[in-house]
């Protein structure tokens, strides 16, 4: 798994999409699979182009997160151009897959500076992101990562992010979860191998105690060992866990609640973002699902104006319900216009100077988006923004 990424060839979308895209906010899908907005090369403005760049996981385990926050992204680029672009330059943008890989994602990384980056929005995962931070820290490029909420993800003064970080929402989580007297006795089991899922389980930990809440059992599993959670399961059984926390990925999510039912264990199950996307797991029987709970900042239930414009035209484009992580990314490419606009960022500007204008706009915009009605970030990187719970009932996401 440890091979670089070959770069993919650019396609121009033709005049007809973007036209599409004006009149029906992105509802026709891209047939350009890495760099949708392409066309600006050849019909920008005056203002030029200006060259997002995308990375994610598009295949393997975590697919599912990056594949969205491709969809939405290319989404919103295409609404972006169609009314005019920012600051008069049309976006290019080209999404590299890493396959949740560290090494793979700093590969893709090095073929979108070849390509011209001027801009990162990235990585989706947080392994893979704290990676890239190192060099785009060197690089002084600045960086959105959507979805990345490992505290390291946003450790440099160029990063920043539009989901909570692991502390948020492990804090958050025993926050809801007592003030909702959903239970006394949890258990907890997590992936101490995974960045994502120790560092929510370090600060539940640390909050469950000051609510109240009793941890009678905590396991960890690692990614050589994330099949068979017989023990953890049979652990939280004997020690009469009411509700088991779960701070980690839907793959794995999918096998413990499926093993919790061959092991006759019927308790009730909290997660957080990570999630997000077990209802696509292929093979998975959904009822299993059922009164699943995790916070998130995004219900595509919601009956909001945004909400309700932003599903139907992803459902349209892709023939799917977009998840949470495809609502931060489509966050993620407004949330970079308005920040390249605030910093008055053209096209014939340095990468450094775009990231001193951008990340000293950033704290300065307040952005209303998918995931927050208000979004503002302070220097170090962290959004300001509530979180949102939602429960699986009847084989769909609900707001609780």
């Amino acid at each position: 798994m440890r091979k670089s990424i070959a770069k993919a060839a650019a396609v121009l979308l033709s005049a007809a999409m973007i036209a599409s895209l004006a009149s029906c906010a992105g509802t026709t899908k891209t047939t350009d699979t890495t760099a949708a907005g392409s066309a600006a090369s050849t019909t920008a403005s005056a203002g030029g182009v200006l060259k997002i760049g995308g990375i994610g996981p598009v295949t393997g385990a975590a697919a599912i997160y990056g594949q969205a926050v491709k969809n939405a992204a290319e989404l919103a680029v295409g609404e972006i151009n169609a009314a005019g672009g920012i600051n008069g330059m049309q976006i290019e943008f080209k999404f590299e897959d890493d396959e949740h890989d560290a090494e793979k994602s700093v590969n893709a990384y090095n073929t979108l500076k070849d390509w011209g980056m001027q801009v990162l929005m990235g990585t989706v995962t947080s392994t893979p992101c704290i990676a890239v931070s190192e060099y785009t820290k060197e690089d002084n490029m600045f960086q959105l990562t959507p979805s990345g909420s490992a505290v390291k993800c946003v450790q440099y003064d160029n990063a920043f992010r539009v989901c909570f970080s692991d502390p948020n929402q492990g804090t958050a989580s025993a926050k809801y979860i007592a003030a909702n007297k959903l239970a006394t006795k949890v258990a907890v089991i997590y992936d101490s191998s995974d960045v994502y899922s120790s560092g929510i389980y370090e600060t539940f930990a640390a909050e469950a105690e000051k609510q109240g809440i009793e941890i009678v059992s905590a396991e960890a599993f690692t990614a050589d060992s994330n099949k068979d959670f017989s023990v953890q399961i049979q652990k939280a059984k004997s020690a009469g866990a009411e509700l088991v926390f779960l701070p980690i990925y839907y793959t794995e999510a999918s096998l413990i609640l499926s093993q919790a039912k061959s092991a006759g264990y019927a308790p009730k199950f909290f997660g957080c973002d990570g999630l997000d996307g077990i209802l696509t797991v292929e093979n998975f029987d959904k009822s299993l699902a059922e009164g699943v709970m995790l916070l998130t900042p995004f219900v595509a239930s919601a009956q909001d104006d945004a909400t309700k414009k932003f599903v139907d035209a992803y459902q349209k484009a892709y023939g799917e319900v977009p998840n949470q992580f495809a609502a931060d990314a489509y966050d993620a490419i407004y949330i970079i216009k308005a920040a390249a606009e605030k910093g008055g960022v053209k096209s014939d500007m340095s990468v450094s100077d775009i990231c001193e204008a951008m990340k000293k706009a950033m704290t300065e915009i307040t952005v209303a988006g998918l995931t927050s009605p208000s979004m503002t970030w302070t220097a170090d990187g962290e959004p300001n923004k509530e979180p949102k719970a939602m429960k699986i009932e009847n084989g769909v996401y609900v707001a609780m």
